[in-house]
């Protein structure tokens, strides 16, 4: 018998990481939402807040996740060249202030 998985979409509006965000503000999120929200979409079987979820179980928080390499989060199941990307990205901004607007 197949798992049933929940999609995001399934959600109530008022459950769903992108609507809480604009309403409650990104402080109401956990670690997992906002990289959810970052990432999209999840995988055949894992919705985008369960991979998230993973992804930081795997990587020891989001401590790990931004130490790891381009090369380890392109091999985590669930992560191609493009998700990787947009996590490096988006992780960069937060932690390098210094560097220039150009």
């Amino acid at each position: 018998m197949a798992e049933y998985h929940v999609r995001l979409r399934e959600l109530p509006e008022g459950e769903r990481p992108r609507e809480r965000l604009r309403k409650y503000g990104a402080g109401a999120l956990s670690n997992a939402e906002l990289m959810a929200i970052i990432l999209r979409v999840g995988v055949a079987g894992e919705n985008v807040v369960t991979l998230a979820t993973r992804l930081l179980r795997d990587f020891q928080g989001l401590g790990g996740v931004v130490n790891a390499s381009f090369a380890q989060l392109e091999a985590t199941h669930g992560l191609g060249e493009a998700k990787a990307a947009q996590l490096h990205a988006a992780l960069e901004l937060r932690s390098s202030p210094g560097k220039s607007s150009a």
